[in-house]
């Protein structure tokens, strides 16, 4: 999609952070955005301040963990603008942390719901709704450096790690039908993920275990907080995402801090192949 002005993008999580440095960089280019967030005031100040610079954007709040209500944000778009062509799945918590002594069903189920579920039932709303444009289009899903290695078996690695395998399965099957698929895979970005708690639904009250204040956990959660603080600009990290739409990147990533734990764990997969390349299986 080299042409990316008078196209219509619909962004996950666009109140801050990653979403919202997305939807600025789309709509800098010209792109109609429709921005969608659970957290309504801060989703009206985004959209306040795009308007200031003259932006085509409007907004629509939805629990994207609800099926139903990602599809009346789909509806909203289609009223709005009357086409879409840009898909972001941005939305993402960060609940699951701790090992199994600490795991509920209810946080397992809340950060796939988010993370993970949300990407499918986009890809499923706005597919459709894409491919009816005739114009073509591109889904973006963000997933995290955390779906290419895993410090920890918590519930937000395994979503990343699925939108990383949905993401490159969708690429080959839509290209056919005119649809780019790219997934974002970011380091340390400057954004409120570590206070994912303040979007709890009231109907998931109590669902995340209480990370400990002392050990392991505790002094890892207190560097993955320092990290982020003092992270990558979202903006950006949207300006990385246009151009990955603008050329159909199959991954965007933000920076090369992780590609030497990356490259560990593909030789850690070759080895295995390795021990077993001159044995003969049974038939």
């Amino acid at each position: 999609m080299k042409n990316l002005a008078g196209k219509t993008a619909f962004v996950t999580g666009a109140a801050s952070g990653i979403g919202l440095g997305i939807a600025t960089a789309l709509a800098q280019a010209g792109v109609k955005v429709m921005l969608c967030d659970i957290e309504e005031a801060a989703l009206k100040t985004a959209l306040a301040g795009l308007k200031k610079t003259n932006a085509d954007v409007d907004s629509v709040r939805a629990d994207v963990s609800l099926k139903t209500e990602l599809q009346a944000a789909a509806d909203a778009t289609i009223a709005r603008y009357g086409k879409v062509h840009i898909l972001v799945n941005n939305a993402g918590v960060g609940g699951g942390g701790g090992d199994y002594h600490s795991w509920t069903d209810a946080s397992w189920n809340w950060t796939i719901g988010v993370n993970l579920m949300a990407v499918i039932w986009g890809i499923e709303i706005f597919g459709p709704l894409i491919e009816q444009s005739g114009e073509g289009g591109q889904i973006v899903s963000t997933a995290s450096i955390a779906g290419l290695i895993s410090g920890s078996g918590s519930a937000y690695n395994v979503t990343k790690y699925g939108v990383v395998a949905l993401s490159e399965g969708l690429r080959v099957s839509l290209a056919p039908r005119g649809i780019g698929v790219s997934v974002l895979c970011p380091g340390f970005i400057r954004t409120n993920i570590m206070s994912s708690a303040r979007n709890l639904p009231a109907r998931l009250a109590g669902a995340l275990p209480s990370w400990p204040t002392e050990g392991p956990q505790a002094e890892l959660a207190k560097m993955v907080g320092a990290r982020i603080a003092g992270g990558i600009d979202p903006l950006y990290v949207g300006e990385l995402v246009r151009e990955g739409i603008e050329n159909d990147w199959p991954y965007i990533f933000t920076d090369a801090e992780f590609e030497p734990a990356i490259e560990a764990r593909f030789a850690n997969i070759k080895q295995g192949f390795d021990r077993i390349r001159d044995r003969k299986p049974r038939r």
